[in-house]
C-alpha cells in the first residue's frame, strides 16, 4: 500500500488502483456451508453503495457514532470501510443507546432498539437475502442498498486524526488504525499476495486486524471463517490447501 494512506478508506482506494480483480475477502460460514468471494472491485462497490446509504439516506457525517452489532462476516467488513469512507465512528459491539445509528444482525435486534436514530438490519443469510418481514423498528439493508450509487465521494474530507474505530477498550483514529494494521501485517509476515485464514471473531482489535485490516494494508487477502468450530481438522487442512492459505490466525 502507499505510504500516503492514512485511513482504511485510503487503503481500499490504493488496493483498487493496484489490482481490482484480485480476491480481497473470501468468507465461509461453517454453520450454513456458505462461501462468498469478493474481489477488491466487488468489495469496493459494496462499500461505495453502503457509504452512499450512510451519507445520503441516513444523513450521517464525520464524528457520528454507529453501533455495529454484527459478527465476523463479509458484510461487517463492508460496513467498517463504509464508516471510514464517510468519517463515521464504527463502535463494534457498542451500546446502541449512545449511538447515532445502529446496524444489527440476528440476535441483536432487541439491543439495537435502544438507539433513537436510524436502525439498519442485516439478515446475514446466504446471498444477502432480504427479510420476509424486517424486524420492527428497522430498515432492511438488502432492500436499501442495491439502488445506491456505485461511486462514493464524501461531502467533507475525512480527517485521519479523528476517531474512526472503537472496539472493546481500544479507540483508534484512522491514522492509528492504519499504523497498527501495518505493524500487525509485519508481525504476521503478510505481504502482497498473502492469504491469511482468520477464525477470530470481530469483537477485539486482534480479530478485526486479522480478519480485515492487516490483509488489506499488506496487499494480501483474508479467508474469513465464521463458526470455524463446525469444521473438522481434516476439513480445515483441506481449506488451507484449496484456498492457498499462507498463514492462519485461529
Amino acid at each position: 500500500m502507499n505510504a500516503s494512506d492514512h485511513t482504511p478508506a485510503d487503503l481500499l482506494r490504493s488496493a483498487l488502483a493496484a489490482d481490482p480483480a484480485r480476491p480481497l475477502v473470501t468468507f465461509y460460514d461453517d454453520a450454513t456451508g456458505e462461501r462468498v468471494e469478493l474481489s477488491v472491485a466487488t468489495f469496493a462497490n459494496w462499500v461505495a453503495k453502503t457509504a452512499n446509504l450512510l451519507q445520503g439516506d441516513l444523513s450521517a457525517g464525520p464524528g457520528d457514532r454507529l453501533a455495529l452489532l454484527l459478527p465476523a462476516h463479509w458484510q461487517s467488513a463492508v460496513w467498517l470501510l463504509a464508516c471510514s469512507s464517510v468519517g463515521v465512528i464504527a463502535h463494534v459491539g457498542g451500546d446502541a443507546a449512545g449511538a447515532d445509528y445502529v446496524v444489527a444482525g440476528p440476535g441483536q435486534f432487541d439491543a439495537g432498539l435502544a438507539c433513537t436514530g436510524d436502525r439498519i438490519a442485516l439478515s446475514l443469510a446466504p446471498l444477502g437475502r432480504r427479510f420476509p418481514t424486517p424486524p420492527a423498528g428497522y430498515a432492511d439493508y438488502a432492500v436499501e442498498v442495491p439502488g445506491q450509487g456505485d461511486r462514493f465521494a464524501p461531502y467533507a474530507p475525512v480527517d485521519p486524526d479523528e476517531a474512526a474505530l472503537v472496539v472493546g477498550d481500544v479507540e483508534l483514529t484512522g491514522a492509528e488504525l492504519v499504523d497498527r494494521a501495518r505493524a500487525d501485517a509485519s508481525r504476521l509476515g503478510l505481504g502482497p499476495g498473502s492469504r491469511l485464514l482468520s477464525g477470530k471473531p470481530y469483537d477485539s482489535w486482534e480479530g478485526l486486524s486479522a480478519g480485515l485490516f492487516a490483509p488489506l494494508v499488506s496487499g494480501g487477502s483474508v479467508v474469513l471463517c465464521r463458526n470455524l468450530g463446525e469444521l473438522s481438522q481434516e476439513g480445515l487442512e483441506k481449506r488451507v490447501e484449496s484456498e492457498r492459505v499462507t498463514g492462519t490466525a485461529l
